[in-house]
């Protein structure tokens, strides 16, 4: 206990550190919020892989999904590494950053209003970018907070996730972008450490991979098949919205607004691939593995009612396979892709109040010392309100996630992607895109379909609704 504690606070005070010293560099709005515009291929690699993946996939994600589609749901980090991140880079990396030079824009939200010629789509997307990260930064630190409660007998929950807010709000209103970036490296290299020693634990811990699958086929065959046992649907849905929400997610975005050049983008394309593939692969089988080590007797905390507690399962999982001695290493783990994930969440909605809302209709000669301190200010505020969400617990990291995911990727796919990619594109299909696909999947949702699945349907609505009506209502010339 005494060592995770020494060890945990050596690697607080390391990142407050790197903040310190990234506060002193940063000169202007554009160094804290895309470092100037002059980050490398490693950086840039790093930062989108990290910002991908934190606590919300090792946690929620690999614990609900491997409980209920088994090997199955490995699909998702296979798809999510060769679509989410090489198909990102490789359609639309390199033209980010052109278009962020020809439109002298730096947020998703200026993207929409300078290609369009619509003023007011800035106000909306920056309200729908704030409102639906909430959820996700929330379900981010439930995560943590989960895994924390468990690890660290006598910390209660609600301990954790104040703790996480304040050591969030602290780190971010301070460095910005290029310190966010510089620790995503350092971030990713622990990452790649942690899942070599998580899955080598895991296979350990299990006698072997066959011996897991011959165990898992006992408990139900269709749980070591293709298709997992929920079906086609349901995993076609949540590949789908975890693997194309990105082409339009502000905070995966901004890392090619920020990046330098190129061939950072092809490298940087390789690096963060491979990356993805190793994290995403080893979070969903380690999830997939829950069933032969956790069950009601072993494990009773992780059960209610007879039922499994999908938010517990990882956090117990973890701390059955994995030895006291080796378990601190497990925590920086899962610390890491959190802390990145969380910086590029605070760091891009703090800038839509700041940028796009306060310069853009308040007071538009706001001077630049000012709006730094102005997203400085709504750093600590964004964290404030995930802070509040995830005291609530209101759902499971997976559902929370899901609508966060599936609301702005069903507002952007369509107006983004075709404003990106097809000169066509006008004002009449991006309105029609956004306000079709977000109405959508909020009607699904809260009609009781699940997030992933009315978040992928609202995709769908928003890449198809866009070019059907540029074509139908042309601009006139």
């Amino acid at each position: 206990m005494a060592v995770k504690i020494i060890v945990l606070a050596l690697y607080a005070i390391t990142i407050v550190a790197f903040g310190l010293i990234g506060m002193k560099k940063t000169k202007s709005f554009s160094d804290y919020l895309l470092g100037g515009g002059q980050v490398g291929a490693w950086m840039s690699a790093f930062s989108y892989g990290t910002t991908y993946f934190s606590a919300v996939v090792f946690i929620g994600f690999a614990g609900k999904i491997g409980w209920g589609f088994g090997y199955s749901g490995v699909w998702i980090g296979v798809f999510n590494g060769l679509i989410g991140v090489m198909g990102v880079w490789w359609l639309l990396g390199w033209k980010i950053k052109q278009a962020a030079v020809k439109y002298n824009i730096s947020t998703l939200s200026e993207f929409l209003e300078v290609r369009y010629g619509l003023k007011h789509i800035k106000l909306f997307s920056a309200l729908v970018i704030f409102i639906f990260l909430i959820p996700y930064s929330a379900a981010v630190f439930q995560g943590l907070s989960y895994l924390f409660e468990s690890s660290l007998p006598g910390l209660q929950y609600w301990h954790a996730v104040v703790f996480m807010g304040l050591f969030t709000a602290i780190y971010i209103s301070l460095g910005g972008y290029k310190t966010m970036a510089s620790l995503d490296t350092f971030f990713g290299i622990l990452m790649v450490v942690g899942v070599i020693i998580l899955i080598s634990f895991t296979i350990s811990a299990g006698d072997g991979i066959g011996n897991i699958t011959d165990k898992l086929s006992q408990i139900e065959p269709k749980l070591t098949s293709a298709i997992g046992p929920p079906g086609f649907w349901p995993l076609f849905s949540l590949i789908f919205l975890t693997s194309v929400a990105p082409f339009a997610m502000p905070q995966l975005v901004q890392k090619f607004i920020a990046i330098k050049s190129e061939s950072a983008v092809k490298f940087g394309m390789i690096a963060s691939t491979v990356f993805a593939l190793l994290i995403g692969c080893v979070a969903y089988y380690v999830g997939s593995t829950g069933r032969v080590f956790i069950n009601m007797e072993n494990t009773p905390v992780a059960f209610e009612n007879g039922k499994p507690i999908f938010d517990k399962l990882m956090p117990e999982l973890l701390m059955s396979i994995i030895p006291d001695s080796f378990f601190i290493v497990i925590l920086i783990l899962l610390l890491s892709a959190s802390m990145s994930t969380l910086a590029a969440l605070v760091l891009i909605s703090s800038s839509t109040l700041s940028k796009d809302f306060y310069a853009g209709y308040i007071n538009k000669n706001v001077s630049d010392k000012k709006l730094t301190l102005i997203t400085r200010m709504g750093s600590i505020f964004f964290v404030i309100l995930s802070v509040l969400l995830a005291l609530f617990k209101v759902d499971t990291i997976v559902e929370i996630m899901g609508i966060s995911w599936g609301a702005i990727g069903s507002a952007f796919f369509g107006p983004f992607v075709w404003g990106i990619l097809w000169e066509k594109a006008n004002k009449y299909g991006a309105y029609a895109s956004m306000f079709s696909g977000l109405t959508v999947t909020l009607i699904l949702y809260f009609s009781g379909m699940s997030s992933p699945e009315a978040g992928t349907i609202g995709m769908l609505v928003s890449l198809f609704v866009n070019p059907v009506v540029s074509l139908i209502f042309q601009d006139k010339k």
